[in-house]
């Protein structure tokens, strides 16, 4: 089965806590603090395998989570990283954040390997806290959390040329002929339910893909029918072929019909409707007269268009016209397809406000990364953690936060997931 969307929640590991502990030796009464650091929590990547051509491994396979770092112990010793998980695509696989839609990753190149979530940091050993003032402290750092995001993947095919047109126009016949593909093939609608790729060897030994894209009919671009599931597949082309029906048999209109295709190309991606096209007219064995094709012909010097008759039954125009797309690709470069607007590849994730202070009627909240991490190495039964508290809520400046907020003597202060009372 050939899938190209899904979405999968990914979460990087968490970071190891650092150890509060203190040196023992025979003869040394009070030995220093000799905590070690928590491990880093593992990356998450994601990596191009060329073995791979369809997103189906992640059908039922939906949760990915690299390993957590280890803790640290005594004498110093410092936890192990968390292992990295690399999480393999296909090649041509974009990630994009759920929640935002903002492009994380393009693996669109051979071995190609993207960081996309970073592994939580370890916290640090009760070492790091010994000061000429607090030479025994008591507590330790805890580790970072790791970060959870859900992604969707999707796959655009790398192809050299794509294939438009309404179904039964004949791009799948087209397609068995020029390539080695073999589509499914017959006389009525929607025969082809996803994107097939073939490679044609030219006179002079070079290759181009050739991509059909089934789907793309009146209102592809809001979703109707399969359309927004393969309009994505022909963002990477260079070139598109616009095939139309002119034989007549269906009473179709091949204005009406080059006008939709276009249309819904536009409205899904403005620079897609201005890729390089050229119109393929088919089924000419079949033309029973030539209105059609002159239409087609007008609109296309109309549209500074090249227009191509073929039919793909007797080999009518094939060559010439597999001749002329291998002349043009030499002249079109390979630029990045991907919308400038959705090109932000490799972004990690927005960390959270440091933190935030609120009052609710009479009760303060200070919430935030910032505020986690430092409860995280306080041991508010010991009198020297709640000392360097108190010194971490003055320089971080939430001190003069909650007293602008009007605290007093007294009230109740919610920090983090603790209840505490606030003292002048």
């Amino acid at each position: 089965m050939f899938t190209d969307y899904t979405k999968i929640i990914i979460k990087s590991g968490d970071g190891g806590n650092g150890a509060a502990t203190f040196r023992r030796e025979k003869y040394v009464a009070a030995g220093g603090p000799d905590g070690g650091d928590g491990g880093n929590g593992g990356n998450i990547y994601f990596q191009v395998d060329k073995d791979r051509n369809t997103l189906i491994d992640f059908r039922y396979n939906k949760k990915f989570k690299a390993e957590n770092g280890e803790n640290g112990s005594g004498s110093n010793c410092n936890g192990k990283y968390g292992a990295d998980l690399y999480i393999k695509v296909p090649i041509g696989t974009v990630i994009k954040d759920a929640k935002t839609n903002k492009v994380l990753a393009d693996l669109s190149t051979e071995n190609q390997t993207e960081l996309v979530l970073k592994g939580g940091k370890g916290g640090r050993g009760n070492s790091h806290f010994a000061t000429s003032t607090r030479q025994a402290p008591r507590f330790s750092e805890d580790g970072d959390k790791g970060e959870e995001k859900e992604v969707i993947l999707e796959l655009k095919l790398l192809a050299d040329v794509g294939l438009l047109g309404f179904p039964n126009v004949g791009k799948s016949t087209f397609l068995s002929k020029v390539t080695e593909a073999r589509p499914k093939i017959a006389n009525y609608h929607f025969t082809t339910l996803e994107p097939n790729l073939g490679v044609v060897k030219t006179k002079d030994g070079d290759g181009f893909v050739i991509a059909d894209i089934p789907g793309i009919i009146e209102g592809a671009s809001e979703g109707v029918g399969l359309g927004l599931q393969f309009l994505r597949h022909v963002e990477r082309t260079r070139l598109l072929l616009h095939f139309i029906d002119v034989s007549g048999e269906e009473g179709r209109d091949p204005i009406k019909d080059y006008e939709i295709i276009n249309k819904e190309l536009k409205k899904y991606s403005e620079k897609l409707s201005t890729r390089k096209q050229i119109i393929v007219a088919t089924k000419v064995d079949s033309m029973q007269d030539s209105t059609n094709y002159k239409k087609l012909e007008e609109l296309a010097k109309k549209e500074n268009l090249e227009i191509y008759k073929i039919s793909s039954i007797t080999g009518e125009g094939l060559q010439e016209l597999i001749d002329h797309i291998s002349q043009i690709l030499k002249q079109l470069p390979k630029e990045d397809l991907i919308d400038v607007e959705e090109n932000i590849v490799y972004t990690l994730p927005e960390r959270e406000q440091e933190w935030e202070a609120r009052r609710e009627g009479d009760k303060f909240y200070v919430t935030g990364r910032a505020v986690d991490r430092l409860m995280g190495r306080i041991n508010i039964e010991d009198n020297e953690s709640m000392y360097y508290f108190h010194k971490c809520l003055k320089n971080m400046g939430i001190d003069d936060k909650l007293k602008e907020l009007g605290i007093c003597e007294g009230d109740t202060v919610f920090i983090s997931d603790w209840e505490l009372e606030w003292e002048e």
